[in-house]
């Protein structure tokens, strides 16, 4: 089995992070191929942004040389999903969701710690569409940039952990979810600092993809997601 984990940034060093968190629970035979955006943003934090990688992560897709199984698209709160789901004939999981969906398993209330406070209504945008949003308690912010993330480590572990434990004391909490792809690998310090489960949403989503195709089971094709209907669109796809 061959999945993808498209980072919706282009900094390449979070994508090799990114596609090690998923091998950490990638089951024996399965290989993770992480992609890199061609062009967009270095890091994603706000809507300007998250178009313009829906884009680019639906053209490093469609352009990837060889077959694969599943999509795993690893930007938390991102837009471009549906796109993916129209384009491909394999699951696509997007992390968001899947962290939703797995918190909501594991405890009534689940809440998200994420990056800048202008990410949090995207966050809570996609929680509503993805039906999400009732199950959850609050989606907080670090304050921390993504960026910040790779180059200030420790201090971005505190702000985590310090927003985590108010989601838990004052939010009431039972689950947290890391609201970021770039904190991908940082649930057992927030696990052990909470005394709640962390859900990662690049491990979730890659559990999630490899049990949807062992299942036989891929995106309906029926109405939602069915292929676009042929036309000329100028300039598609981004990379060459």
């Amino acid at each position: 089995m061959k999945l993808l984990v498209v980072n919706v940034n282009t900094t390449a060093s979070m994508t090799a992070a990114i596609a090690d968190s998923a091998r950490s629970v990638a089951a024996p035979g399965t290989e993770i191929v992480g992609l890199t955006p061609a062009v967009g943003a270095d890091s994603v934090e706000g809507n300007f942004e998250s178009y313009l990688a829906a884009v680019a992560v639906m053209s490093a897709v469609v352009t990837y040389d060889g077959p694969f199984d599943a999509v795993v698209q690893a930007g938390f709160g991102e837009h471009g999903r549906e796109g993916l789901q129209e384009l491909l004939d394999v699951p696509v999981v997007d992390i968001t969701e899947a962290a939703g969906h797995v918190a909501s398993l594991i405890g009534h209330r689940y809440s998200v710690v994420t990056t800048l406070d202008r990410t949090v209504p995207l966050i809570e945008d996609r929680l509503v569409l993805a039906g999400l949003r009732n199950r959850c308690a609050s989606v907080r912010s670090s304050g921390m940039t993504v960026l910040q993330l790779e180059e200030d480590p420790k201090t971005a572990v505190k702000a985590i952990v310090r927003e985590a434990e108010l989601a838990v004391r004052d939010d009431r909490a039972e689950v947290i979810c890391l609201g970021c792809g770039g904190m991908a690998g940082l649930d057992e310090v927030v696990r052990q600092a909470t005394g709640v489960p962390v859900v990662d949403g690049v491990t979730a989503a890659v559990t999630l993809a490899e049990s949807l195709v062992r299942l036989g089971l891929s995106t309906s094709k029926v109405r939602t997601y069915a292929r676009p209907h042929p036309k000329r669109i100028v300039g598609w796809p981004l990379t060459p």
